[in-house]
């Protein structure tokens, strides 16, 4: 089992930045992959971008070039640095964790972004 907890969602105008952060209830160093996943309405959640223990990284095609993932093993937390943000960023942002590769999915409670002028 594990928690986390994301914070930094916001509102922030278009073309504007944002960094969330995930923190976990246990050392990061034990979990394979964390993630971020988003869901905007009447869409289904979708990958936003994921990092594996070792650094590989894995983004959607649209936010690539815009969006980087970064973990930190020593405090336990996972950050997307957000650039250029769009309308369509629009959504509830949530971390994700897989302690192996192939494992269950453990879910932040997520946190808005709304990017509007």
């Amino acid at each position: 089992q594990v928690q986390l907890v994301e914070s930094g969602g916001t509102l922030v105008q278009p073309g504007g930045s944002l960094r969330l952060a995930c923190a976990a209830s246990t050392s990061s160093d034990s979990i394979y992959w964390m993630g971020w996943y988003r869901q905007a309405p009447g869409n289904e959640r979708e990958l936003v971008a994921r990092i594996s223990t070792n650094g590989n990284t894995v983004y959607a095609d649209s936010v690539k070039g815009r969006f980087t993932i970064s973990r930190d093993n020593a405090k336990n937390t996972v950050h997307l640095q957000m650039n250029s943000l769009k309308p369509e960023d629009t959504a509830v942002y949530y971390c994700n964790a897989q302690l192996v590769r192939f494992g269950p999915h453990y879910w932040g409670q997520g946190t808005q972004v709304t990017v509007s002028s």
